[in-house]
């Protein structure tokens, strides 16, 4: 079984292992997992799923809301030797307008918060909210997590990038994270073990999956200091990032020393549109949706924006959203 984080590099359809159920089919099936209250349903529209709304359908997905439920998916996934996918809030993530195939895991229903007073530490499920953590640390006043509160993603997907905004990181508060392996096995693994660098871990392109993740914050500060300094950095966010339009957040990563925005809005590629994909105007490190964009118009906006800024500045910019599915250049 292979298994495709959301977080993995461009795939192709053909490169997946294939299955009886045809990726092309319309026809729709229900299965029932025994034992749980999952059902995996074909052909679902991925659109909905991540924050570009665009997507084509996942041949099989499944929604599990609790750990039995996912370790039952992956053994079905495993018995029937059908490549897995997951996928978390979808918020840096761009699905081809083909869809995926193999089996599509969605795991923003795995739900679970616990904040220990004694050791100051917060132990997450991975379907959880970003930012909804971030605003209950700081109701609390546990400082650790103002920083989050801008990124549209759930715990798993940000413990597999080590996301990060405002000189802060994932790494800088990770104590620890469970994971399952495709064979259903349940591990702890310490932040040291996953290899932490710029936007990245050593899950990413692997086939091992985040269920919960342990976080060191400060508690005992004045909660509404850090509610204040909590909504500082989201009018930042705000002020400076077009959240009023589809987007994946930041598409490229820094080439430091430079900033990628800076790189392309000195191009004179802000405003510049293929189909309804369009650079933003406010952040030109944003590709936002206007209304009826395709993903290939998206895939396309990003290579013409790696072409001219190389020919430009001679530098590739590298890609900070993940592509998955099978995408072709214009």
């Amino acid at each position: 079984m292979t298994i495709f984080q959301a977080s993995a590099n461009v795939c192709t359809i053909s490169s997946l292992a294939t299955n009886n159920l045809a990726a092309n089919s319309t026809e729709s099936k229900e299965i029932y997992l025994p034992g749980t209250d999952c059902v995996i349903k074909s052909q679902v529209s991925l659109a909905g799923y991540t924050s570009y709304r665009v997507g084509g359908p996942a041949e099989l997905c499944v929604a599990p809301r609790n750990l039995a439920d996912l370790q039952a998916s992956i053994k079905y996934a495993s018995i029937n030797k059908i490549p897995v996918t997951i996928l978390g809030a979808g918020s840096n993530l761009l699905v081809s307008d083909r869809g995926i195939s193999g089996l599509v895991i969605v795991t923003r229903h795995l739900r679970h918060t616990y904040f220990d007073p004694e050791t100051g530490r917060l132990t997450v499920a991975a379907g959880e909210p970003v930012p909804g953590l971030a605003w209950a640390a700081a109701d609390r006043g546990w400082q650790g997590l103002e920083w989050s509160v801008g990124i549209p993603g759930t715990v798993g997907g940000m413990v597999v990038m080590n996301a990060g905004a405002h000189n802060s990181c994932i790494a800088d508060i990770l104590v620890s994270a469970q994971i399952l392996s495709p064979d259903g096995t349940l591990e702890t693994v310490s932040k040291e073990q996953l290899g932490y660098s710029y936007r990245t871990s050593l899950l990413q392109g692997g086939s091992r999956i985040v269920t919960s993740a342990t976080f060191q914050l400060q508690p005992g500060a004045d909660p509404a200091q850090i509610i204040a300094s909590t909504k500082q950095h989201k009018q930042h966010r705000l002020n400076t990032q077009p959240y009023h339009l589809p987007s994946c957040g930041s598409v490229f990563r820094n080439p430091k020393p430079y900033a990628a925005g800076w790189l392309i809005e000195q191009t004179g590629l802000k405003g510049f549109q293929i189909g309804k994909a369009q650079v933003a105007q406010r952040h030109a490190n944003f590709i936002v949706n206007c209304g009826g964009a395709s993903a290939g118009d998206i895939f396309n906006l990003i290579h013409h924006i790696q072409n001219k800024v190389q020919d430009r500045w001679s530098v590739l910019l590298e890609p900070e959203v993940k592509m998955l599915g099978e995408f072709q250049a214009a």
